[in-house]
């Protein structure tokens, strides 16, 4: 699909170009005959390659812009949708590996501390997704932060070598910093992403790669 001058390849997902709110924005959602989710199976079946990534693009390093607005699929495939999206990057030629940062926008306004606790998500497909790293990490690559369905949510990920550093509606401070980044590859395409029970809206995408170092 193209979308203001960008070529993307679709993958595992529906997308189109559409209207919100009279505003000309990409529609992402994730496709489940392409590929299927399974409630029993959480860990295997989410924090997948379920993107459109931007085609002939080799980002490493730099800076990853967009806006973006969740809302809840009616009716939901799965009961416990959160909203989820986000950027994948780094993602190599058969999408068989990638970092993500990805948002739980719900999270961000309940009234379970734990739940607000994970609102925010790094993974590393396909060795390091959220279940594992919750369990052997102890909340190092999730936070909290004030987002909510329904809003668009400016995101800006600042990436070097092995670390990412998210700032969330032009706040000065970040909102997350993952140190220790679990992906293999060392550069790729870059993704809009999204997961189960999601309908995704993104805007404003745009990206700046620092010049590697001959």
């Amino acid at each position: 699909m193209k979308f203001e001058d960008v070529e993307f390849d679709i993958v595992n997902v529906k997308a189109s170009s559409t209207l919100l709110n009279g505003e000309k924005v990409i529609k992402v959602e994730r496709d489940l005959d392409k590929l299927p989710f399974d409630a029993n199976r959480l860990g295997a079946t989410v924090d997948e390659p379920t993107f459109i990534k931007i085609k002939n693009v080799d980002f490493a390093d730099g800076v990853i812009e967009v806006k973006m607005l969740s809302k809840i699929q009616h009716p939901s495939p799965f009961e416990a949708a959160r909203g989820f999206i986000g950027i994948a990057y780094r993602i190599n030629e058969d999408n068989s590996a990638f970092d993500a940062i990805y948002l739980r926008p719900t999270n961000g306004r309940a009234d379970n501390q734990f739940m607000r606790n994970h609102t925010v998500q790094y993974y590393a497909y396909p060795e390091y997704k959220f279940d594992r790293l919750r369990k052997e990490a102890n909340g190092e690559y999730e936070t909290y932060a004030d987002i909510g369905l329904n809003e668009w949510i400016s995101i800006r990920i600042e990436i070097k070598d092995k670390k990412a550093v998210l700032y969330i509606n032009n706040q000065k401070s970040p909102s997350f910093i993952v140190n220790e980044m679990k992906g293999n590859t060392k550069s790729g395409s870059i993704g809009l992403w999204v997961d189960i029970g999601t309908e995704g809206y993104f805007k404003d995408f745009k990206f700046t790669k620092t010049p590697q170092k001959k």
